[in-house]
């Protein structure tokens, strides 16, 4: 996206983020001279009346807190074209999941973000509000005096307790959430604790618990993941028992609440021995304390899932991690309403190719134009990041994408890239992606325009297509995908002016 001079009264330093629905920009508000973050719908979703909402209700949620911990909102506002944005804390500290890239964390810097953290938690809880997408890129700090203050924020998938609505399907990072908001049960504040597990577990050995990379995946999570010792040496065993106990997947086992966690998580930094209440991960349950929060939520039409990009594969000890026997669970009982759910989503995962027919049934596909107006595809709706080519000139290009900044360096990531490009013949052979092995050829014209499309050999697929568009005009496409029916619908939607 081109960076405009300005939105409302904000002045435009620099984009510093974005992923999901939204970019985020550092502005200053001139007015009162300080340093802000402007966090504004993107324009691929600008006519999607249950987004806006949802990023309008992002805004109402964090302003009903008022924690040092929790990022705040300061104004509300809609742009020259009708997108609507929110002004929040700037968070000049970067990210979690920027600190953990960065390396190895100290023991004692995780136990503190981990317990800041869990204090914005139990404000929002105790507004009645479900965070349900806590994971280390929404974990933010602000520079202070003090240090570093650890901010949790981002609730564009943030749920009120007070709402119960209509079941749908279920959403949230898979690397960090909670079984149950995969199985479609109602959902409380053991969902956000769960999370919060999973954070630490990631703060603390430098990778997600289960190495899981889809929502089909979370379901056939049945017991804690392996002992954090096993990825790295020096985490103390209390601190591993109290984190793996978080990360049980039946929440009856875990800590009944963030308080119980996070003075087990003191304790054990503090003490080095394991709590006196601590029932080791994946024996005995332990039934919720009278801290719970008894209200439940589920799931509306307007949720949508944060899916984590396919960048890079599992590296090797996240595959030993995921495939590691731990202590046995004993089999959950699930709700008949959760029964379904499963057997739902069993169907959608067996019937539309795993991971990727998944994603076609969660969403619909949406329309993303060019800026110069010439090129137009369609795309599953968590393909939320574009970047266009030349706004003037004959040739145009559109890169639409989980990730746009990752295209070129992540030979996984999903999406799809059309530029149009001067040139009078169809390549005979042209050089397969990096990473992929030779290509089939098709020869056969797309209407009454000569064609050639190469399909080559790597996981996940990559089919090219050239289309000559004139004399003078080829359109090139490259499409990603796993799954490849939607890839052959995505190929096939684009269209050239």
């Amino acid at each position: 996206m081109d960076q405009p001079p300005r939105i409302g009264r904000y002045s435009l330093v620099r984009r510093v983020g974005a992923g999901g629905f939204a970019t985020v920009w550092l502005a200053r508000d001139e007015q009162l001279d300080a340093e802000v973050a402007v966090k504004i719908l993107s324009d691929n979703w600008i006519d999607e009346d249950d987004v806006r909402r949802r990023f309008v209700a992002e805004g109402r949620f964090l302003r009903r807190v008022d924690s040092p911990h929790v990022v705040g909102v300061h104004d509300i506002g809609e742009a020259d074209d009708g997108r609507p944005y929110l002004v929040l804390t700037y968070a000049d500290g970067g990210s979690l999941a920027d600190k953990i890239k960065a390396g190895p964390l100290e023991i004692a810097d995780v136990v503190d973000i981990v317990t800041q953290v869990g204090s914005g938690l139990k404000q929002l809880h105790a507004r009645g509000v479900l965070h349900r997408d806590v994971k280390p890129a929404n974990v933010l700090f602000r520079t202070d005096p003090a240090g570093d203050r650890a901010m949790l924020g981002d609730l564009g998938l943030g749920k009120s307790l007070e709402t119960v609505s209509q079941l749908t399907m279920p959403g949230g990072t898979p690397a960090y959430v909670a079984p149950e908001q995969v199985m479609g049960d109602r959902l409380d504040h053991r969902a956000d604790l769960y999370s919060l597990g999973a954070v630490a577990y990631a703060a603390f050995t430098g990778q997600a618990p289960h190495g899981v990379i889809s929502l089909g995946a979370v379901m056939r999570i049945d017991a804690p993941p392996p002992s954090m010792s096993t990825i790295r040496a020096d985490i103390p065993p209390a601190i591993d028992a109290v984190v793996r106990r978080a990360l049980e997947p039946d929440r009856d086992k875990r800590w009944p609440d963030l308080d119980s966690f996070l003075d087990a998580l003191n304790e054990a930094h503090t003490t080095g021995k394991i709590p006196a209440n601590l029932v080791p991960a994946g024996e005995l349950p332990v039934p919720a304390g009278p801290g719970a929060i008894d209200q439940a939520t589920e799931l509306s039409d307007s949720d949508r899932p944060t899916v984590a990009p396919l960048a890079g594969g599992l590296s090797e000890a996240q595959t030993a991690a995921a495939e590691s026997p731990v202590a046995a669970a004993p089999v959950r009982r699930r709700s008949g309403r959760a029964r379904l759910i499963a057997a739902l989503l069993a169907v959608v995962l067996a019937g539309g190719g795993g991971y990727g027919g998944y994603q076609l049934v969660m969403s619909r596909p949406v329309e993303v134009h060019d800026s110069s107006g010439r090129l137009t595809v369609k795309v599953p709706r968590d393909w939320t990041q574009k970047s266009n080519g030349p706004t003037t000139g004959a040739n145009a290009a559109l890169l639409v994408s989980t990730s746009t900044s990752d295209w070129q360096k992540q030979a996984k990531v999903p999406g799809v890239f059309a530029g149009v490009v001067n040139a009078t013949t169809l390549p005979p052979n042209p050089t397969p992606p990096q990473g992929c092995g030779p290509s089939t050829r098709d020869d056969s014209s797309i209407g009454d325009k000569k064609a050639v499309t190469f399909t080559y050999s790597c996981t996940p697929t990559v089919v090219e297509r050239y289309i000559q568009l004139s004399d003078k005009e080829l359109v090139r496409i490259q499409v990603r995908d796993d799954d490849q029916a939607e890839l052959r619908k995505v190929l096939d939607s684009v269209e050239v002016k």
